[in-house]
Parts: C-alpha cells; sequence; structure tokens
C-alpha cells in the first residue's frame, strides 16, 4: 500500500465538493471516486503546527511545533514524524514542494530519503517533477509520496478582469462589496491552478497502474487566509477540505458527516499498510466511519493557537453541537498581526475592528450558530454545559502536558515574533494589503 499526501496552503473547504461554486473538476472527481469527509478539522489554524500535527499524529505542543517552522519553531520528535516511521518500516519517504515543518538541513532527521528540490512551490513547477517521480520510481518497494503546493497562500494570482468577480460570493462575514469579490476572483485563479496540477498527478498515478493500491490523501492546513479564518480557532479557522481514495474502502463516491480530526490519517494509514500503531497516535482509524461500523468516531476533537506572527494562546474544544475556546492571554487587544493582509483586513480596520476585542471564554452552539456569531459564555442557562467542555479542555490539555498549564511558562525566545500591537506579520505598525503572512514560495519552507 503506497500513500501520496497531496496538499495546498490556507484553502479551507472552498473547493466545488463541498458545495462552493469555485471551479474544481478534479478535486470533485477525486471525491466522486472516494470518500469525502464533510466535517474535517485541523489541529491548529496555523500552517506548521497544522502540518506537524497530521504527520505526526500527535497535538503541536506535543511535538513541539507551536509556531511557525522559519520563525524559529522546531520539532522536539522528528523520529515520530510519518515520513520517518515509514521509512523505518520499509517504504520510500519522498518529498517535493512545500512542507513548512522543518529547514532545509533538518529533513533528512524526518525520515525522507529523497527531498526533490525545486526553484519554488508553486504547482506548475512541482507537478511535473511529482509526475516524474511516479513514472520513473523504484518499483520495488511501496512509497510515501508527500507534494504540497503553495497555492493557495496569499498573494493571489492578479485579475485583470474585474468582470471575472462581478458574480461571486465573498466568504461569509466579509462584506460583500467589488475589492472582497476581485479577492475572491484571486482565490479562484489560485485553487483552479492546484486543482489542474492535481489531476495531471492523478492521472500520472492512473497511468503507472498504482492507483488502486494507494491511498490518496488530499487536504490542506487551515481555513481562508481571510479576517475571522486563519488563525482563528473557531470552525472558520479549523475546518479542512479532507478527501480520501483507495482501491477498496476509500471509494464509491461516499459522504462522511461525523467530525473527524488530520490526526485521524497517520492512524489510518497504518491500519492498511499494517503496521503496529505508533503509542504516540493522538487519532483513531478511519476505517470503522468508511465501512459504516459507526456513524461517529470522535465525542470531541480540539485546536489550538500559540504562536503565528504574534504570540496568541488560545485552546478549543469542539464537538458535535458546541465549541468553547479559551484564550491564555490577556484577551486586551486584537492581535492584527496574526491576520493575513487583504483588502478586507484593510476595511475591518478602517471601521474599528481594532476596537472590537477578543472575548477570554466563547461558547457556540455549532447547530444553531454555525458561524459562531452569538457568545452564550455568560447565558445563566448554558452555565452547565460551558463548565463540562471548560474541565473536558482542562483535561485533554493536562493529559497532553500543555505547557500553557504551567505556572512559569514564558514565550520560546527561539520563536520569532512581532509585538502583540503589530498591525502587519512583519511587525509594522502601517496597514499594507500587499504584505504576506508567514512564507514564501520555496521548498525549504
Amino acid at each position: 500500500m503506497n500513500l501520496l499526501y497531496l496538499h495546498t496552503h490556507d484553502s479551507g473547504r472552498y473547493v466545488s465538493p463541498y458545495g462552493f461554486a469555485i471551479p474544481t473538476p478534479n478535486i470533485a472527481k477525486l471525491a466522486q471516486q472516494g470518500v469525502l469527509f464533510r466535517q474535517a478539522f485541523s489541529a491548529a489554524p496555523v500552517c506548521s503546527p497544522s502540518r506537524a500535527a497530521l504527520l505526526h499524529g500527535n497535538w503541536p505542543h506535543e511535538n513541539g511545533m507551536m509556531g511557525l517552522a522559519h520563525r524559529g519553531s522546531r520539532l522536539t520528535t522528528p523520529h515520530q514524524h510519518l515520513a520517518y516511521v515509514l521509512a523505518q518500516a520499509g517504504w520510500q519517504s519522498v518529498l517535493i514542494g512545500e512542507q513548512h515543518v522543518a529547514p532545509p538541513d533538518e529533513l533528512t532527521a524526518l525520515g525522507y530519503s529523497e527531498i526533490l528540490q525545486i526553484d519554488n512551490t508553486a504547482a506548475q513547477k512541482v507537478a511535473p517533477v511529482a509526475i516524474h517521480w511516479l513514472k520513473q520510481r523504484d518499483r520495488s518497494t511501496p512509497f510515501f509520496l508527500s507534494v504540497g503546493f503553495h497555492e493557495t497562500h496569499r498573494p493571489y494570482p492578479y485579475v485583470a478582469d474585474e468582470t471575472q468577480a462581478r458574480y461571486l460570493s465573498t466568504p461569509p462575514g466579509i462584506p460583500d462589496n467589488a475589492a472582497n469579490r476581485l479577492d475572491m476572483a484571486g482565490y479562484h485563479q489560485s485553487i483552479k491552478i492546484a486543482d489542474e496540477a492535481f489531476g495531471q498527478i492523478l492521472a500520472a498515478l492512473e497511468q503507472t497502474g498504482d492507483a488502486d493500491d494507494t491511498l490518496v490523501v488530499l487536504t490542506t492546513d487551515h481555513g481562508l487566509p481571510w479576517p475571522n479564518m486563519k488563525c482563528t480557532a473557531g470552525d472558520a479557522g479549523t475546518s479542512v477540505m479532507l478527501i480520501m481514495r483507495d482501491g477498496a474502502h476509500f471509494s464509491g463516491g461516499k459522504v462522511i458527516d461525523g467530525i473527524v480530526s488530520q490526526l485521524d490519517i497517520f492512524p489510518t494509514f497504518c491500519q492498511l499498510a499494517n503496521i503496529p500503531e505508533p503509542d504516540w497516535l493522538r487519532g483513531e482509524s478511519l476505517l470503522p466511519l468508511v465501512t459504516g461500523e459507526t456513524e461517529q468516531l470522535h465525542q470531541q476533537l480540539f485546536s489550538e493557537i500559540t504562536y503565528h506572527a504574534a504570540l496568541e494562546p488560545v485552546r478549543s474544544i469542539r464537538t458535535a453541537k458546541w465549541r468553547f475556546t479559551k484564550r491564555f492571554d490577556t484577551a486586551d487587544l486584537r492581535i492584527l498581526a496574526n491576520v493575513d493582509a487583504s483588502p478586507s483586513k484593510q476595511q475591518f480596520i478602517e471601521h474599528g475592528w481594532r476596537n472590537w476585542l477578543p472575548e477570554g471564554e466563547s461558547l457556540f452552539d455549532v447547530i444553531l450558530d454555525p458561524q459562531e456569531k452569538v457568545n452564550l459564555i455568560d447565558r445563566i442557562d448554558y452555565g452547565e454545559i460551558a463548565q463540562q467542555l471548560r474541565q473536558q479542555l482542562l483535561s485533554w490539555m493536562q493529559e497532553t502536558h500543555d505547557p500553557l498549564l504551567q505556572a512559569d511558562w514564558t514565550p520560546d525566545p527561539n520563536i520569532y515574533v512581532v509585538p502583540r500591537d503589530a498591525i502587519s506579520p512583519d511587525g509594522d505598525t502601517k496597514v499594507n494589503s500587499q504584505q504576506n503572512d508567514d512564507t514564501t514560495s520555496s521548498t525549504v519552507l
């Protein structure tokens, strides 16, 4: 059994199989052939922590990747990386394109036997290299191939013709105006590029005859890079597309509605490949959901933020009905540096967004209030459920040795963060809608 891990940046669930009018026919085809998880979540709404959690099968504060890799955050357990585990079990572990969990000189410690260097991690650069590798690989051993694209990270492709944006809608919670519609047109262009490249890679896999013996996993790291999405612990930040396909169980166009985590991917492949599950895994195999043995794999999921461009420690618990979130800072300031530069961010700031302070705790009914707009934390009639979720969150933090519970915890001085009152990720105090948030299009990230 092979594993082909296909991933984008910052896409959330904004692809056509999740009901959005976005041109992604190849992703849609994969969903029709495989299994679509409608309620999949990342462990963090931040790039490096999310990716590290998926590939280690445990929480960012357990594997050490609590911030961004290129800002100094480091894995403390590289031998727990999926590439390392599979390499030890006899797999070829190969990296092409984006990865964003380690600097170049530390990648071999993660277990990759091949790291194919390219000029940048744009989909159009990465796809041909992945296709060539699939066609020329050593066929005597199974493979784990990680193929990562820079898309759909900002900045989006330039949209010269504004008429392309006229009939688009903006994401929920974003003002519907010309600037934001044009920005959304840029996202459409970016995900279209990624979709075309995915289609080329999947076609090459079919041509090799390996498709039925390969588990394809297509996902992203977190939500869209828009205000109140990426680097937000709620659903808008942690909701991700997750589509899986193989020649047996993950097939037939199934749709799964139970809540699942990206931490479930590691144990799922262990079961499919008959590899003993490492004892550090926090997820569960998805097979019982796919085979119909159960309709609900998890009673609750968790997510976390510690560092992005600025320090912003947050922990959250999500059940099928509730989301409870707790901040571990003073909640006296909206951390604007952790929001990617965009027209909508600039509009929000100009209309006083900084004065809309975040809540220290929040409780949302995600059935009645799926956009998480009505905070129930101070409602007496919801006090019991709030306390139950608060205790479950605390128990999880204790069981996983979350450093935020340490009385003497201080931020890691090796991780570069900007001041909490900065507006941009580089620490600037002036709004600039052209700045990026956290990465460049380079294979080293």
